[in-house]
């Protein structure tokens, strides 16, 4: 028996699920007929759809025929929840598109077979509704011409010449079979359908179950199997929570089986995770498995890193997807809410849902959400007061702008503080509208080694890279890898992710960028006498449109126009329009925004001012790091630019020498002395003090006089020492196992022994703890026993707390920061602070400890 994944489609009120209701009952699979105005429908098992009368998640119904073993995925016919239909059609074999015979092809009709165009999905069509008067077939089957071409064959009776004529039009192949013979096998017309060449049409009324018997016998015998490996492979489409609050991967076996107990593996995802149990679900029952077979579409649970779109096994990943939400919300959250913890929990949501990116905006302080459109924010606030028991309202953030570059910039990223070095070139070239980012590599191997090059690479996909404009995410560009290097001792993985990261920055503050806006295409129908209204307005929205169409007392309008103009359009159409006017949009992709300067001028991003994204590098003179402005770092670059020819300056990282073992507790983060034999043992000897960071080697004569040795700098201030506390704590065993019982117990005693070592060393010492315990969104100091404890605001990390307070205190004080956490920390050494790891200052603390009790002892003597 064939098994078959079949998803139905369908615009708004066009009776998608009144359809899946009739199928299951025609086929004995129920027993009773529910109705979606009844509120008894078998898939609107949700509250909120029965309530609305709408499908709002994607649901599954087992179907079974003497033919075929049937899953049918029923997904959301309103445009707003038009990404959950999206996601699932990347597993279904075959697709059932639903028109209503009264309202024929929608705008959001053609959307949805873009959708079945990108992800190649065979289909076949049900005209509904067309016992109600006034539904011309003829009229309804032009339509369809009009959007899928002479593939449109009506499967009414498949027996007759005029059946084998139009159904041979539509393809080469076929013509020949048809010419040769008079008629076509069922084989046949099979691969004409599943090679999307033919897309049968029937006409019925599932309200009514006419014409559904003779629907479901035509996709019994028109459909086939896929082939499918004998390895393991699956696709994720949805995630969801059951009501216990397990977590649920809803997945597609597209090769092999799955059985219960097994690890699932994942790319990225060395161990996997065991699976415990299989669902078939059918409605909100299900029934458990052993083991799925491959076209099996099934929950698993147990497992939790999946995402949708996510190949599993030998699967591979799904394409960006086609929609994307135009709309960013403000999440306004109740008073008194703790806003690290509701930011955990809006970011489930998120992972069922990726298209909402619930996300923290550091520079704003806000917590913001994407959004398709009012009818999901409806819907979402109400999830969130159902899930997470939090009564939130939303403001309007604003558009989604994206920006790209219009010219072929390198961008060059330089990270060197001390004991620390890498260098990235990167090529920015500008892509074809809508292609989104690519990044690639042309970086030789004997310049740069692969697993370097592959890091490089890494660190260009996993951050949302934003542009100089607004500060929105940049698109549309390839960024390749041409040049870089690591040193043999002193580069680690984050110094080329600080390179990559800077790199890409600095390109973007040389290109010319170009900030895009999103765009719709609109469908506009008003009464004729309002006509002339409706082409001004879209005039002065930026817009542009076809010529007018005349259908009866109406005249309509199509063509493309900025969200930003359309989105409230709505409102001003039915009152000139007397409430008559209609308006369909969907979106069609970015475009160069209409009004840019005053865009630009009302966000008001300063490129400069974001720390986040910093676009100057960090070189390194004298021991110390120092920070190089964003349009002076290719005059101090170590390897020559890809795109000219002019000399670096000569810097090559020659292997350094090992630091001196620090032969007392006050030498353990290095004298000045010292850092500066490590700086002269690696770079050569620094002879010119004019020229401080050794920059014009090549401009000096042969021989100089000797000059004395350098002064180690002097601090007028206090000696400061910022601690990372959870770092530390999982770092020091005693600590790490005394948190996996009680967090609390393990931070006290960090905090005792750190008043220890504050009163013995005499240094000034804070420690910093991540956003924790803080009510309404401030910082709290507490003091403890001679010690600062900070705990950061909510959603401020440690990282970027030590860093602004390092920045300053460096400035007169001498300031050393604890943590291992070299990738997001070393900035920090660029600002004249000392990074010490969190295993040195143990063996320190453990010196210290030491100290203490042979004094004591001593005095006790």
């Amino acid at each position: 028996m064939k098994r078959i994944a079949v998803g139905i489609l369908a615009h708004v009120d066009a009776g998608k699920t009144t359809l899946t209701e009739a199928l299951m009952y025609v086929s004995g699979n129920i027993k009773k007929l529910g109705r979606v105005d009844h509120r008894d429908a078998f898939l609107d098992t949700h509250a909120l759809e029965r309530e609305r009368g709408i499908t709002i998640f994607s649901k599954l119904a087992r179907l079974q025929t003497p033919e075929a073993e049937y899953t049918l995925l029923d997904t959301p016919g309103h445009a707003d929840f038009s990404a959950e239909t999206e996601r699932t059609l990347q597993v279904l074999d075959y697709a059932i598109l639903v028109i209503s015979g009264t309202d024929g092809v929608q705008p959001h009709t053609r959307t949805l077979w873009r959708l079945l165009q990108k992800y190649n999905v065979p289909c076949f069509l049900f005209v509904n509704k067309t016992d109600l008067p006034g539904v011309d077939r003829g009229h309804i089957l032009r339509q369809l011409t009009g959007l899928l071409g002479h593939g449109a064959v009506d499967f009414t009776r498949t027996d007759t010449p005029e059946f084998y004529e139009n159904a041979a039009l539509c393809a080469d192949a076929l013509l020949e079979a048809y010419e040769e013979t008079g008629a076509l096998t069922r084989a046949q017309l099979c691969a004409g359908v599943k090679a999307r060449q033919i897309f049968p049409v029937t006409f019925g009324s599932a309200l009514k179950l006419t014409g559904v018997a003779e629907f479901l016998k035509c996709l019994d015998t028109y459909t086939e199997q896929p082939a499918y490996g004998a390895v393991f492979a699956g696709k994720v489409y949805k995630i969801a929570e059951d009501p216990q609050g397990a977590r649920l991967t809803f997945l597609k076996v597209t090769g092999g089986t799955l059985r219960v107990r097994e690890v699932l593996p994942a790319k990225g995802n060395a161990n996997g995770e065991k699976v415990t149990g299989i669902r078939l679900y059918s409605g909100e029952k299900f029934v458990s498995a052993d083991a799925a077979e491959a076209g099996s579409v099934v929950a698993v649970t147990g497992v939790t890193f999946t995402k949708p779109g996510e190949g599993l096994g030998a699967a591979g990943d799904t394409d960006a997807p086609l929609l994307e939400p135009v709309l960013s919300y403000r999440i306004v959250l109740p008073a008194g809410t703790d806003t690290h913890t509701a930011l955990e929990k809006l970011r489930q949501l998120s992972a069922e849902d990726p298209m909402l990116d619930v996300s923290w905006d550091e520079r704003l302080g806000e917590i913001r959400v994407r959004l398709m459109g009012e009818i999901q924010l409806e819907i979402l606030k109400r999830l969130i007061a159902e899930r997470f028991g939090m009564e939130v309202t939303f403001e309007r953030g604003g558009i989604l702008y994206k920006e790209t570059v219009e010219n072929t910039v390198e961008g060059v990223g330089h990270f060197e503080p001390l004991r620390h070095y890498a260098e990235v070139h990167l090529i920015l070239k500008p892509g074809p509208r809508g292609s989104g980012l690519k990044f690639t590599s042309a970086c030789r191997e004997d310049l740069l080694d692969k697993n370097w090059q592959r890091l490089i690479l890494t660190h260009l996909y996993e951050k949302t890279h934003v542009g100089v404009l607004t500060g929105a995410p940049i698109t549309d560009m390839e960024i390749t890898l041409v040049s870089g290097r690591a040193h043999p001792k002193h580069t680690e993985g984050g110094d080329f992710r600080q390179a990559t990261y800077r790199a890409v920055r600095q390109g973007l503050m040389e290109a010319k960028s170009v900030l895009l806006e999103p765009m719709y295409d609109f469908t506009l129908t008003v009464p004729t006498e309002n006509l002339g209204r409706a082409i001004t307005d879209i005039q002065h929205m930026g817009g542009a449109f076809a010529a007018p169409q005349t259908e009866g007392a109406f005249s309509v309008l199509t063509g493309q126009a900025p969200v930003s103009e359309l989105c409230d359009y709505a409102a001003a159409l039915a009152h000139y329009t007397r409430g008559q006017g209609r308006l369909s949009c969907i979106f069609s992709g970015y475009a160069p925004c209409h009004n840019a300067e005053a865009v630009i001028a009302e966000i008001g991003y300063d490129p400069e001012a974001d720390v986040l994204n910093p676009a100057d590098s960090v070189f390194c003179a004298h021991g110390a790091g120092f920070n190089v402005k964003w349009n002076e770092v290719k005059a101090h670059m170590h390897l020559s630019a890809a795109l000219s020819q002019r000399t670096p300056a000569p810097a090559a990282p020659a292997p350094a020498a090992a630091p001196a073992k620090a032969r007392s507790t006050r030498d353990i983060f290095a004298a000045d002395k010292e850092l500066m034999r490590i700086f002269e043992a690696t770079y050569g000897p620094v002879k010119d003090r004019s020229d401080p960071y050794n920059m014009r080697r090549h401009d000096r004569p042969a021989k100089r006089e000797k000059e004395p040795k350098p002064l180690p700098p002097t601090f007028a201030g206090s000696e400061y020492v910022l601690v990372d506390g959870y770092n530390v704590i999982f770092s020091w065993p005693e600590l790490r196992a005394r948190s996996e019982e009680n967090m609390g117990d393990a931070r006290d005693a960090l905090v005792t022994l750190l008043c220890n070592y504050q009163g013995f060393r005499g240094c000034e010492l804070i420690l910093v703890f991540d956003a924790y315990r803080v009510p309404g969104n401030t910082r709290e100091v507490e003091k403890a026993g001679g010690i600062s404890v900070v705990y950061t605001k909510e959603a401020e990390t440690a990282d970027s707390y030590i860093e602004r307070v390092s920045h300053e205190l460096a400035k007169n004080h001498r300031v050393r920061v604890v943590t291992s956490d070299g990738m997001e920390q070393i900035i920090i050494l660029g600002n004249g602070a000392l990074r010490v790891s969190s295993e040195a200052f143990y063996d320190e603390i453990a010196r210290t400890q030491q100290e203490i009790r042979e004094r004591l002892g001593g005095n006790g003597g």
